[in-house]
């Protein structure tokens, strides 16, 4: 049995994977440069990720960070906003970057999340649930959620298929 320091470690971990990752791959699909608000498109010129982060109130903040091809300047950012967040209790958002929204819901399994766009959040997102172990193998589902102006089937099944390429390329 694996402690609960274990499960708070992975999934750190993973959340920090999937955020770099997703936004590695975000950003060389132009699609997600695009944000559709009361019938109009607006094209951002940079990207970045929401994370929900527990304060130190025990309360949930947003916090956006910057896409960055640079692991280590990536890795900088985000363990200096996560903990800047968690310290002041306030939201930090980057209002001049395109953000796709992230979830962990690391304690529930998951097939897939269901959220209507209301026309105020219409980010795509993604979001992950807890992990599977079968004999050798661990699984993550994960859900996909985006706006049908912005991309079609196509192009998400193309981004689904780059993270699985990348998570497998981290096996070789």
């Amino acid at each position: 049995m694996y402690s609960q320091n274990h499960y708070s470690s992975f999934y750190s971990f993973m959340l920090y994977l999937y955020c770099f990752l997703g936004s590695y791959l975000y950003e060389k699909t132009k699609e997600f440069y695009l944000l559709p608000i009361d019938h109009k498109m607006f094209q951002y010129d940079q990207l970045g990720i929401s994370i929900l982060v527990k304060n130190i109130n025990h309360e949930l903040n947003s916090c956006d960070v910057s896409y960055n091809d640079n692991l280590d300047a990536f890795n900088s950012d985000y363990l200096q906003r996560i903990q800047q967040v968690k310290e002041t209790c306030k939201d930090l958002e980057l209002p001049d970057h395109m953000i796709i929204g992230t979830s962990s819901l690391i304690h529930h399994e998951i097939d897939g999340v269901i959220n209507m766009y209301s026309g105020i959040f219409n980010n795509p997102f993604l979001i992950w649930g807890k992990y599977k172990t079968i004999g050798k193998m661990t699984t993550l589902r994960i859900s996909f959620q985006f706006h049908h102006v912005q991309m079609d089937g196509d192009e998400a099944c193309q981004f689904l298929d780059e993270i699985q390429n990348q998570i497998n390329d981290l096996n070789t």
